[in-house]
């Protein structure tokens, strides 16, 4: 059986199962199953596969039709400019989270030395593109799974960015270490009881503790104020991702903490996404 079929015999399985971008999935799995990359794999088609490589694949199908992220098949995601290896114990990494990249770069377009905390590093994709991104910038990632810690530590040595970064494993609400010029975040913020809507291949897959936010949604949100509140510098930032539905509460959150908002951005589908603030005076 040469590529080609394979592939097309692949396709029909996962669309009978309505998988979303069915083909581009099947292509993926082959290039993983060949480490071969993917451009590579679509040029030669008409190559035969050995009977090895096959069940490679086909294996790998099979667990695409349990609906098991593309992402965590093969261990690696991309994310802003790098490449993040990842695994099902971390949440995969979204591009609408971009924005804090985004929002970082712009306010501190001609700062330097600023020294950063991230609540909930998860698989360091924010952090780490941060610290790639801003060469005298100095990081601390907190995050309570020690699997997080774990795989963030590799992708700082993969991206070679070790030397300004230091990982803490503990809850955020024993963490009390340092001062910041700024703190981001992306806490879990889904409803408790919405987590059930979720897509498959998130729900079934990924960690629960990336994802859920409590009874309202914002219970994580709640700890990550508290905690910034106490440990960012007078007219330091806060950026943290939200739900396209929690503006009002967290700029109320954040007004009652001693935080401005300045800016609410959007995400790409033009929803509430992403809220910058600033530490403007201390509550006791």
């Amino acid at each position: 059986m040469n590529i080609n079929t394979a592939i097309q015999n692949a396709f029909l399985d996962l669309k009978r199962k309505n998988i979303k971008s069915a083909l581009l999935d099947c292509e993926i799995l082959m290039s993983q199953a060949l480490n071969q990359h993917r451009s590579k794999v679509i040029l030669n088609l008409d190559r035969q596969l050995n009977n090895k490589d096959y069940k490679v694949f086909r294996k790998l199908i099979t667990s695409r039709l349990k609906n098991k992220p593309i992402a965590y098949l093969i261990g690696k995601k991309s994310f802003w400019k790098y490449e993040f290896e990842i695994n099902d114990k971390v949440l995969i990494p979204r591009p609408d989270t971009e924005l804090i990249i985004e929002q970082v770069l712009d306010v501190y377009k001609n700062k330097h030395n600023i020294n950063f905390l991230e609540i909930g590093v998860g698989s360091g994709c924010i952090i780490l593109s941060i610290l790639k991104e801003k060469k005298s910038f100095f990081g601390k990632g907190v995050d309570l799974s020690k699997d997080s810690i774990k795989i963030c530590k590799k992708n700082a040595i993969n991206l070679n960015v070790s030397n300004r970064l230091k990982l803490f494993k503990s809850d955020i609400d024993n963490f009390n270490l340092g001062k910041y010029d700024l703190i981001i975040s992306n806490p879990p913020y889904i409803k408790k009881f919405d987590l059930k809507n979720l897509d498959k291949d998130v729900f079934n897959y990924e960690p629960k503790l990336a994802l859920d936010g409590g009874l309202d949604g914002l219970s994580e949100i709640r700890k990550v104020v508290r905690l910034s509140s106490e440990l960012i510098k007078l007219n330091g930032k806060l950026i943290i991702e939200i739900a396209h539905d929690q503006k009002e509460m967290v700029k109320k959150m954040l007004n009652d903490n001693g935080f401005y908002v300045n800016k609410v951005a959007k995400d790409l589908a033009n929803k509430n996404r992403c809220i910058v603030s600033t530490k403007i005076k201390f509550i006791n």
